[in-house]
């Protein structure tokens, strides 16, 4: 009896107290490891949805800091250099962001993740021996997590965790999600990186389109390099775009286009084969990359003219052995992303495709050629056989006729119309000559066309193309040595204009008749009220020496006017 009343006796209280407790602990711990797998399970279909790559890393930032409770986040991407190339911060404010100054690129407790790939857990951030301290303004951080981010075995980059909130440490437990969002984010950044890369691919190939279009239908060849070096520019975020051409009579290359950071500087140049980084591009016949133009071991001549550039790749249009066309070189500022492989792979297709559509252009433009000098030909000789014969014959009629004429007044208008008639004759003879002509060098090449080639050049230094009048039989009354002179006076003219006239309207005007008179307006800032431009001394130097006159004067409208004008031979 003693025995059973001993054994049915109530438990105490207090174990009872401390088994429902328990039993609570474990259920709330239950709870909240349920919450927390959901959570995790969000946050992965989050990141998985997102396909552009950099609101997909903003995503993946904002989803660690929520799941571990963390009040400070980053995502560090990892560079070719094992630097930190991209860095994007969540906790910190803009203004916050200014005040802190240049982000990190992989020192201290950041970098020792990039040296050693595992994940990482302190108590303290200071007491690593591999700290390397805070910069100004950067808010106060102690507790720290950090876990890498791998697609296919390769480190992409980091997570980064500090404060966690309610100023306890990161657990084994937090270590254990973040771990597993980063495999999460890994498979979501691939994804992202794979749409990007074909949506870029994808950008290329309609670029290539618009070149080919545009250099098929006709456009001038500087209208196809402005179209190749935007295009080019637009699609591989540079900051420095250049195009460089063969040299016709020698080894090297020359700088045509160029547009973006330090333009100036490379407008122009002529570039040798040995010693530049274009030249690397010819002799390797494919794509040459550099992580910093500044220093690349391959630019041997010449004064720098990188300053400011980081990044660059060049690649070939066409190949040397079978029609170098030019070569297209992209760079970007110093400390911004190198050019991948992603990125810059395509542009070798983007050139092949370039380098063809030239190569047909060209063949399009010799076929109209061919034509134009056939129908020259055909009407110098419906000139020579028809029209001189038939006015040959009217002034041996009139000239016969004046006998019969007995009024003196009468005599005289028909003597008139004969001498009109061997004018006639004259100018279609010399249109004839001008028809057939076939010389070689720069004389094969009418006034007309090197008058609108200096216009095209010049619309580089103006920033717009300007008007061009032509008048009279420029290319066949004129003889060489006036329209070489011409020439080089519309571009002394010229680039007058772009140097000081500050215009957004300039007018060159050239007529060709018993003389030559060149006219150049503009509306700009007029002549300076202290003397000639340096430059107009010459133009008058060149009109003196062909017996001509210079004038130059400030418009009465505003802007100035130039006129150049010289006597042209008698026949």
């Amino acid at each position: 009896m003693g025995s059973e009343s001993e054994s049915s006796a109530p438990v105490p209280k207090l174990r009872l107290d401390e088994l429902l407790d328990e039993l609570q602990a474990r259920l709330d711990a239950a709870r909240g490891t349920r919450d927390r797998v959901h959570s995790l399970l969000e946050a992965v279909l989050a990141v998985g949805r997102d396909l552009e790559l950099t609101q997909a890393l903003r995503h993946i930032v904002e989803a660690a800091v929520t799941l571990v409770d963390a009040e400070y986040g980053a995502l560090g991407v990892v560079g070719e250099d094992k630097r930190l190339s991209q860095f994007i911060p969540v906790g910190v404010t803009d203004e916050q962001v200014k005040q802190i100054g240049a982000l990190p690129s992989g020192h201290g407790v950041l970098g020792e993740l990039i040296r050693r790939p595992e994940p990482l857990r302190l108590t303290r951030i200071s007491d690593h021996p591999g700290s390397y301290g805070f910069p100004a303004n950067h808010p106060p951080m102690t507790t720290f997590l950090g876990v890498p981010i791998r697609i296919r075995d390769k480190v992409f980059g980091n997570l980064y965790l500090t404060e966690k909130r309610g100023g306890g440490e990161f657990d084994a437990e937090d270590e254990s999600v973040l771990a597993t969002l980063a495999v999460a984010a890994g498979v979501a950044i691939d994804n992202a990186r794979l749409y990007a890369q074909a949506r870029l691919r994808e950008r290329w190939l309609e670029a290539s389109a618009e070149v080919t279009s545009s250099l098929l239908s006709g456009s001038s060849e500087q209208e196809v390099l402005d179209l190749l070096v935007a295009r080019a520019a637009e699609i591989a975020r540079a900051d420095l775009t250049v195009v460089a051409l063969p040299l016709p009579d020698r080894d090297g290359l020359e700088v045509r286009m160029a547009s973006g950071l330090g333009a100036q500087q490379h407008q122009g140049l002529v570039l040798p084969l040995e010693g530049s980084f274009v030249g690397a591009a010819v002799r390797t016949a494919g794509l040459v990359m550099s992580p910093d133009v500044q220093k690349d071991p391959r630019i041997t001549g010449g004064p720098p003219r990188c300053e400011g550039l980081g990044p660059a790749v060049a690649v070939p249009i066409g190949t040397a052995g079978h029609g170098l066309r030019g070569v297209l070189m992209l760079a970007r500022a110093t400390g911004a992303p190198l050019f991948e492989e992603g990125e810059s792979g395509p542009l070798l297709s983007f050139a092949a495709q370039a380098a063809v559509a030239m190569e047909l252009a060209e063949r399009r433009r010799d076929s109209e050629q061919i034509a134009l000098l056939q129908e020259r030909d055909r009407i110098a000789r419906d000139l020579h056989d028809l029209a001189i014969q038939r006015l040959f014959a009217t002034g041996m009629t009139l000239q016969g006729a004046t006998r019969f004429i007995e009024h003196p007044e009468a005599t005289d208008r028909v003597l008139r119309a004969i001498d009109d008639l061997d004018e006639t004759a004259k100018t279609i003879r010399a249109t004839i000559f001008g028809l057939r002509l076939r010389e070689s060098g720069p004389a094969a090449t009418g006034l007309r066309t090197r008058l609108v080639e200096v216009i095209e050049r010049a619309a580089r230094a103006l920033g717009f193309t300007p008007a061009l009048r032509m008048a009279g039989l420029l290319d066949v009354t004129v003889p060489t040595e006036i329209a070489d002179a011409t020439v080089a006076v519309l571009e002394e003219a010229l680039s007058n204009a772009a140097r000081h006239a500050k215009a957004d309207a300039v007018e060159a005007s050239v007529t060709a008749g018993p003389d030559l008179t060149l006219t150049v307006t503009d509306n700009g800032v007029g002549l300076p009220e202290d003397g000639r431009r340096s430059g107009l001394a010459n133009l008058a130097d060149r009109a003196t020496a062909l017996g001509g006159t210079f004038t130059a004067r400030t418009r009465p409208e505003g802007g100035t006017e130039l006129v150049w004008w010289v006597p042209l031979p008698d026949e």
